[in-house]
């Protein structure tokens, strides 16, 4: 409870912040300022700041993980089922795309560097799909060592993280202030779910993008849902030695099932029961009109206050410190395929759209 209700307040503090610093002190109509990246500043200052006690952790992570994939859920409300399938089909393209280059890149650069084949991998599928969830998924069916499953996901904080923050100017300059590109580079070029989510949260508040939140969010789970395609084929590429040492020594290797995040199930859910109970003028056949727009607001507020409260975590669960030990090699790497994936994604997104 301590670290959750931390991250709470920080998430309450950012948009209370934002909102003095553009309208109260500047005086302008809106804040140009995004709550969410203060909010995202204000945790990485305290945990650099302040040696936090390990009590905070619990409820940092606990925010990190099942807060974040309930506001995920919640947001399902926000988009009907045909809606989704679009962004889907027209994000699908730019994040196969984004993919092949991301992992043949780090492979051939790897290579050329001397950096560990596996640990080559495990920076690959964590930039180009899923983050740290990604990484921890790959490493056991590829028999990457501990320390190389640590490295991977230190550069994926570092680099997702500056995506995060940057990102959403980029994509606004790149083009033109069109939001759907910039929704798809946003959910394609950024790491982590979380991290994808305050993008898309930053952009919406900076350029008053209604639907930046969604389509990113949207473009993010297509990209998750591609470890069931991946996985099975980096096992069969770095299939460990007889006799290799695996991370976690006995960790299983990952399912099928297991590949599907839960919350991608609950956001679509959310999402037919929004265009069920759109059809007609009674949603559902029994509840009144004003009670369901009702419901879908409360639904949408909560929704920012989880999300919100997720961002601040990521604030405070970001070690930065941990990068020392890493080395020049991997962060080059991390970075060039971070940049690779997101001058791909943003070169797709123009030619096609």
């Amino acid at each position: 409870m301590p670290g959750l209700l931390l991250a709470a307040a920080l998430a309450l503090l950012g948009q209370g912040l934002a909102h003095w610093l553009g309208v109260g002190l500047l005086g302008l109509p809106r804040s140009p300022v995004s709550g969410i990246t203060l909010a995202i500043l204000l945790g990485l200052a305290l945990a650099h700041c302040a040696d936090l006690p390990d009590r905070l952790r619990a409820g940092t992570r606990f925010a990190l993980t099942t807060v974040l994939r309930a506001g995920i859920v919640l947001l399902g409300l926000r988009l009907s089922l045909a809606e989704a399938g679009e962004v889907g089909l027209r994000a699908l393209p730019v994040i196969v795309a984004a993919i092949v280059t991301a992992l043949w890149l780090v492979r051939w650069l790897g290579e050329r560097l001397g950096l560990p084949p596996r640990l080559a991998a495990l920076i690959g599928v964590g930039t180009s799909i899923c983050g740290a969830t990604a990484i921890v998924a790959t490493a056991p069916t590829i028999g990457a060592r501990e320390e190389e499953t640590s490295f991977a996901v230190a550069c994926i904080a570092l680099f997702g993280l500056l995506a995060m923050l940057l990102y959403p100017f980029a994509a606004h300059w790149l083009f033109n202030g069109e939001s759907l590109h910039s929704d798809l580079f946003l959910g394609t070029a950024v790491h982590d779910t979380a991290q994808v989510v305050g993008a898309g949260m930053a952009y919406r508040e900076y350029y008053a993008d209604a639907r930046a939140l969604e389509v990113a969010t949207v473009t993010k789970m297509v990209r998750n849902l591609a470890m069931i395609a991946v996985i099975p084929l980096m096992a069969i590429a770095y299939r460990p030695m007889p006799g290799a040492s695996v991370s976690g020594s006995a960790a299983p290797r990952s399912r099928a099932y297991e590949l599907v995040p839960l919350f991608v199930l609950g956001f679509a859910a959310m999402s037919l029961m929004r265009t069920v109970g759109d059809l007609g003028d009674q949603p559902f056949g029994l509840v009144p009109a004003e009670r369901w727009s009702t419901v879908l607001a409360a639904a949408g507020t909560a929704t920012d206050f989880l999300l919100a409260t997720a961002m601040a975590a990521v604030g405070l669960s970001t070690r930065l410190s941990t990068l020392r030990a890493i080395g020049p090699t991997p962060l080059l790497v991390a970075l060039s395929c971070a940049l690779a994936v997101g001058s791909v994604a943003a070169t797709v997104i123009a030619l096609l759209y």
